[in-house]
């Protein structure tokens, strides 16, 4: 009698469709998955003790690199964690402008996952069409925050900068364009017989089992679970905004692909909304000076030559426009405790330059009275929640980082076991595991 045993097959962390950053071990009967042992860790930084070295305006960097495809959610999480740790508002219109920015970012995620897992099943095209579409909303960030991908944009009690003059009718035209190539896009992979089949009940999971392991976002909602934390604990302007929040039924790779694709639409409805209701603000321009280029008023400032300040505006470079006092009050709170002072303030008085120092210096910065909060955001993934606890000094004491793709590589042995070695691609796919937000 011949005797059946079952192969022991690793697959990552070098395995292209693993991303460089997690290993399975899988035991195969012939194609058939019996088990799977998922091993991460592979891209951990630290980032919950880093963030407890350093100041709270500091942290924004590190916050980039957790889910590096949409960084701006990242930090909007942050900075309302803190902000509701100080008990502070910002104004309406840099509120209107987080929204507008995060959804941007998570169109950029969802058209990186659904692009990328597509490519990986062998559809090279919707791959190169969906980058194309992130293409021109990279473009757009890049207008905004100066950078494209680690762009560290938000600041606590507000931003870095405002929107750049022209940016509405731009950002309306890459909506249009994004909108024509998601029709394409659906075109080519929801009518497409192979891709259906590949997906059309992999990967399942069912609700029950989604909600016992604390899963979010649309790998949730594929189940028929509504949560969407801009609905259930609305943040900034969400509650003023309309969208529908997309579910599927069968909780499938297939579910999961269309929940993302309709997500995209309500993103750009809700981008179009922050462009049309979006206030202008409290921006002053009674300056009546010249303008003068920042490196010139350093100089300036160094030689005490600072007497025409007062009537003179600033021009900056990318990194730093927006900052300068005619945009300061429209998209940064009042309170001079939090928010570094408009440049021609830091270096046209001695009370702006005071108030500058008294921030970026250790055990002077921004300083949280003692206390403890959580505050969720809805990420790209799903519920992403910064829990800090602060002892009063200018750093926190503790960070933790709720991270969706956390629960839901947990689960993703269960939604493995009994599908085939090639549904693997698929379903790993369609968890849209992003290794920074996963390992930290």
């Amino acid at each position: 009698m011949s005797e059946t045993r079952s192969m022991l097959l690793n697959v990552g962390p070098s395995h292209p469709a693993m991303h460089g950053v997690v290993r399975l071990v899988m035991e195969l009967d012939g194609e058939k998955i019996k088990n799977v042992d998922v091993e991460i860790g592979y891209l951990h930084r630290a980032f919950e003790k880093m963030c407890e070295t350093v100041m709270y305006a500091q942290c924004f960097p590190y916050t980039d690199r957790l889910n590096y495809v949409s960084p701006l959610i990242n930090n909007v999480g942050f900075a309302l964690s803190v902000e509701k740790l100080l008990g502070i508002s910002i104004p309406e219109r840099a509120q209107y402008i987080r929204v507008l920015m995060s959804e941007i970012s998570r169109v950029t995620d969802h058209l990186t996952c659904i692009g990328a897992t597509a490519m990986e099943m062998g559809a090279m095209s919707v791959f190169l069409y969906m980058i194309k579409a992130r293409e021109f909303l990279y473009e757009l960030i890049e207008e905004v925050t100066g950078a494209r991908l680690t762009i560290s944009y938000v600041r606590i009690g507000g931003l870095k900068a405002d929107l750049p003059s022209g940016f509405t009718d731009k950002a309306f035209k890459k909506i249009a364009q994004v909108r024509k190539v998601l029709i394409e896009c659906d075109s080519l992979l929801t009518r497409n017989r192979i891709f259906f089949d590949r997906m059309k009940g992999i990967g399942r999971i069912s609700k029950e089992d989604a909600i016992s392991y604390g899963i979010t976002g649309p790998f949730l909602r594929s189940t028929g679970v509504g949560y969407d934390v801009r609905k259930a604990h609305p943040y900034l302007v969400y509650d003023k905004l309309d969208f529908e929040v997309p579910t599927g039924s069968t909780g499938d790779n297939l579910d999961r692909y269309f929940v993302r694709m309709a997500e995209m639409e309500q993103s750009l409805r809700l981008i179009e909304q922050c462009l049309v209701k979006m206030p202008d603000g409290a921006i002053a321009s009674d300056l009546t000076g010249e303008i003068i280029p920042a490196s010139q008023m350093v100089d300036m400032a160094k030689l005490g030559e600072t007497e025409n300040f007062i009537e003179d505006e600033v021009s900056l470079d990318p990194t730093l426009e927006g900052s300068t006092r005619k945009h300061h009050q429209a998209i940064n709170t009042s309170d001079k405790g939090v928010i570094l002072p408009a440049k021609e303030n830091t270096y046209g008085n001695i009370e702006g330059l005071m108030n500058h120092f008294k921030l970026v210096m250790y055990g002077h910065g921004i300083q949280p009275p003692v206390g403890e909060v959580y505050r969720p955001v809805e990420g790209a993934n799903g519920e992403l929640g910064f829990y800090i606890v602060s002892d009063g000094r200018d750093e926190p004491w503790r960070v933790r980082v709720h991270s969706p793709c956390f629960a839901i590589m947990a689960a993703l042995p269960q939604c493995l076991i009994g599908d085939k070695m090639a549904d693997l691609i698929p379903t790993f796919g369609s968890v849209n595991m992003i290794a920074g937000e996963l390992d930290r």
